[in-house]
């Protein structure tokens, strides 16, 4: 008929998704949570600092809790997964030598995330769990890799428990940036060797 229009049915396809902003925008929400805390992260600090627009954030995540979680979930491992392992022949050698300027930073970062999160992690188990696994994990599972070499070659006894020993570090440097608040530098990360982890496993301090 003459009178009818017809309607083009065809659906019209938005503007593809860029996966690589994900990316960006994650980065820099760890960037604004480890400088002004959850409570005071913004989604307008994330887009900003991304130059992203906030719907642009919004629609890929639905709240800040969302986008913290993700964030948090997807951080860096730093060097310690790039890196082969030190074997230097010794537990001692080997634990100092993971004490690298790049890795010290790296940690002295991931514990500002952590610092800022606080508030948080108490009511959000999965938060819980994605800290763990970005922040502390890491960290214990090379520990336990040395641990289980020094066990191997029959420098310590098989008897540790390396699941308690890996955690004797992170532990200690959580504490010391988050409560005492007090930089960690290698000096202070020796000490931690020398004065409480090879004293645990009945070693006596040596002079790598």
């Amino acid at each position: 008929m003459s009178g009818l229009v017809q309607i083009d049915e065809t659906p019209r396809l938005g503007r593809k998704r860029d996966p690589s902003r994900d990316a960006e925008i994650q980065r820099c929400a760890v960037e604004v949570l480890g400088e002004v805390g959850y409570e005071g992260m913004t989604i307008e600090m994330v887009a900003a600092r991304a130059k992203a627009g906030k719907a642009t954030v919004y629609r890929r995540w639905a709240s800040k809790e969302d986008l913290v979680i993700d964030s948090v979930a997807c951080m860096k491992r730093g060097d310690l997964e790039n890196l082969p392992l030190p074997d230097t022949g010794t537990l001692r050698g080997d634990l100092v030598a993971l004490i690298r300027p790049h890795s010290i930073e790296d940690n002295e970062k991931k514990m500002r995330v952590m610092g800022g999160l606080m508030s948080l992690l108490s009511r959000n188990p999965e938060l819980s769990d994605a800290v763990n696994s970005a922040i502390v994990e890491p960290r214990a599972k090379i520990n336990r890799v040395l641990f289980q070499r020094a066990i191997d070659r029959g420098e310590i006894a098989p008897e540790c428990d390396l699941d308690t020993l890996s955690m004797i570090s992170p532990s200690m440097v959580a504490y010391r940036t988050l409560i005492v608040k007090k930089p960690v530098d290698r000096e202070y990360l020796v000490s931690i060797i020398d004065g409480v982890i090879l004293p645990a496993v009945g070693l006596r301090p040596g002079t790598a």
